[in-house]
């Protein structure tokens, strides 16, 4: 990962949307931390943070939608991957396992000669 804002491939750009959502899901969990233990009235611990992880999390279906139309993932794999935006770090854990498998085979250590593993 020599440079975490090339977004010059299908790949690149899915792996940076991937970890911008973890990190506002992070930022959001956070912020409900705050507003709710020491004081319930402080809602814009929330209200900023909830607008950037919500933006994110639309960016990142589109970019997985997108991500999977072009390398041809399988409807099961894009649905995982659709659900990986839920659980907090699970389009994180979603792209090592896609990079590990080869359904983001740029990204792997072979490259784009890495193999294509069907679901």
């Amino acid at each position: 990962m020599a440079n975490a804002f090339d977004l010059s491939t299908t790949a690149k750009r899915f792996r940076f949307v991937a970890i911008a959502e973890a990190i506002t899901w992070v930022a959001l969990l956070v912020g409900m931390a705050i507003k709710w233990i020491p004081d319930p009235n402080i809602d814009s611990a929330v209200r900023y943070p909830g607008m950037i992880h919500g933006a994110v999390f639309v960016i990142y279906i589109v970019v997985t939608v997108v991500t999977a139309v072009k390398l041809k993932w399988t409807v099961g794999v894009t649905l995982v991957a659709l659900l990986a935006s839920i659980p907090p770090f699970g389009t994180v854990i979603y792209e090592r396992w896609a990079v590990r498998t080869g359904r983001l085979a740029e990204l792997s250590e072979g490259g784009a000669t890495s193999r294509s593993v069907p679901a």
